[in-house]
């Protein structure tokens, strides 16, 4: 498949023209680039490589010898049989023997005389158009740039018109991964999410590949750009768009609130239970931009908050007007953890000692032989070792005594620790205490010592810790759990955390991980997100699901929130 120098190629050489076709519509640059990918990018970056006249490579672009179809043609007789089909079936098979000679995975199909090609050009326009439209494929319009651009953006705007983003002058990469999906099938459940399209033999669906390419053409830069819009990552680590910042406009406000934090919701009213249309919460202080109200006592605001872009209804009651050159933060995660002050802490190891998965839960953490890590650098590799820690942390294995839940104690926060330093994101299992974290700001060496300069961490000194520390050490919020699972599908890590009202009770964290075809998200119509993928220790232990929808608002918690470490 295609990669980031095939992509630097495209955009050098059909920048222009990409441009110009895609100006006054949400459609990209990238995504095209994306598309071209995922329709030929078996074909045109082997090409490339061989061949120096661009124009011969786009002659080229041809595929899908599939013959089980239920579209024009079934067969090829059928082909043969309609107008100009005689013409037809001759450029396609000559087109298939063209392409095989610098294309080895097409050799032996192109050897069968019966063999030809269904679609044609960069965009990939398939041949059950012939009947409609014979002229576009037999007087070759598809091999020029320009042909299949323009027809690709006609089926894309009949794509957008389906999704309903008609006017939008802006899409989500998410949004234009769907519109990939009609482009692809005609059609699109916003339900299913991006596991729809065509898909080869344990491959990826058409969807979630598209998305995987549209994040890779972020980190290449347009000719005559600065630089990419998305850096590329370390081994190990997932391409995690960047916080998007508050937009321009709205007026300046500030959240006062005495006790808690204000509650921001999904609809200018309060739910029944008060928690259940929650989004957010915010401090005492915490600038906002107003963007409509008061409505029915609501504004409805946005703003950011430890990295997540943030949007709901906050009660006029806890708003007070701020000043107009008051700025909104926009929190990045640090790319590397501090190397001196405030650092990352673990149980010391004691020698002789293996902490492991059989044992009873302790401060340590596990550091059995032959443990999965994190080390890929494609969104493939990244979800197969995802898969592979939850696989081998077992945590719903009863014999795994670590996670076990026991009459007075559960290990949520023990499971997530251990997942975390697998997946290579530092989520504390101990943590300095308040006068060991003092002398360490203040640039003392502190030595690790259980119940003195270090304590456990509960789910609820979790909650806490990302709050304050996250940032510091690569985690960032996200701002929905559809973000929070669209994020996590690229391979990174993703945690909700809720923190319970009543000290000294239970809070909880549960790992979000990717989808796979078996194992969805739950979505709603719309296809926003209301529970993702789960794998949790608890009450109830389980490597997959997706739990009550939710359940981080339940009346029995304070504040909850999504995180996210690339």
């Amino acid at each position: 498949m295609a990669n980031a120098d095939d992509m630097a190629w495209f955009k050098r050489n059909f920048h222009g023209p990409m441009a110009r076709a895609v100006r006054g519509t949400p459609i990209t640059v990238d995504f095209l680039t994306a598309l071209a990918c995922q329709e030929t990018g078996e074909v045109w970056p082997l090409l490339r490589r061989k061949l120096t006249d661009v124009d011969r490579v786009l002659t080229l672009c041809v595929g899908d010898t599939i013959d089980r179809r239920s579209a024009f043609p079934a067969s090829r007789a059928e082909l043969l049989a309609a107008p100009r089909g005689q013409e037809m079936f001759a450029m396609a098979r000559q087109a298939l023997v063209d392409m095989a000679r610098f294309v080895k995975g097409y050799e032996a199909v192109a050897r069968q005389p019966a063999k030809y090609c269904h679609a044609f050009g960069v965009f990939q326009v398939d041949i059950q158009h012939f009947r409609k439209d014979p002229d576009y494929f037999l007087d070759r319009t598809w091999a020029s740039f320009e042909g299949t651009l323009e027809r690709a953006m006609g089926v894309l705007r009949f794509a957008l018109k389906k999704r309903g983003f008609e006017g939008c002058t802006a899409l989500s990469d998410l949004e234009l991964a769907t519109v990939g999906i009609v482009y692809n099938t005609g059609g699109v459940r916003a339900s299913a999410g991006l596991n729809q399209g065509f898909r080869p033999p344990g491959g990826t669906f058409y969807g979630q590949a598209l998305f995987d390419l549209i994040r890779l053409a972020h980190t290449v830069p347009d000719p005559g750009a600065a630089g990419p819009m998305l850096a590329v990552p370390p081994a190990g680590e997932a391409l995690v768009a960047a916080p998007l910042p508050v937009g321009a406009g709205g007026t300046p406000m500030k959240v006062t609130v005495s006790e808690g934090m204000l509650r921001l919701r999904s609809a200018p009213e309060i739910s029944d239970p008060p928690q259940k249309n929650v989004v957010a919460h915010l401090p005492d202080g915490h600038p906002v931009r107003a963007h409509s109200g008061p409505l029915k006592g609501f504004f409805g605001i946005e703003t950011s908050f430890k990295g997540a872009l943030i949007r709901g209804f906050a009660s006029a009651r806890f708003l007070v007007a701020d000043a107009p050159d008051a700025p909104i933060e926009l929190t990045r995660p640090a790319p590397t953890p501090p190397a001196a002050g405030i650092v990352a802490v673990h149980m010391p190891a004691k020698a002789g000692l293996v902490t492991r998965r059989r044992d009873p839960a302790t401060a340590r953490s596990v550091d059995e032989k032959n443990a999965p890590g994190r080390t890929g650098t494609t969104p493939d590799e990244l979800r197969r070792e995802l898969a592979a820690i939850v696989a081998w942390l077992g945590v719903d294995n009863p014999q795994f005594l670590r996670y076990r839940p026991t009459r007075t104690a559960t290990f949520c926060n023990i499971y997530a620790h251990d997942f975390c330093r697998l997946a290579g994101g530092y989520l504390p299992r101990v943590w300095w205490s308040s006068p060991a974290l003092l002398r360490l700001a203040a640039g003392a060496q502190v030595r690790p010592l259980l119940g003195d300069t270090i304590v456990e961490m509960r789910a609820n000194d979790l909650f806490r810790w990302l709050r304050d520390f996250g940032a510091d050490f690569g985690w960032r919020q996200a701002g929905t759990p559809t973000e929070l699972q669209a994020e996590v599908n690229q391979g990174a890590v993703g945690a909700i955390v809720a923190r319970r009202k009543e000290e000294g009770r239970s809070g909880h964290i549960a790992m979000v991980v990717p989808e796979a075809a078996a194992r969805p998200a739950r979505r709603d119509r719309g296809g926003a997100v209301t529970a993702p993928l789960q794998s949790q220790a608890g009450a109830d232990n389980f490597r997959y699901g997706t739990g009550r929808a939710n359940w981080w608002n339940g009346e029995q918690f304070a504040e909850s929130a999504f995180w996210l470490h690339a």
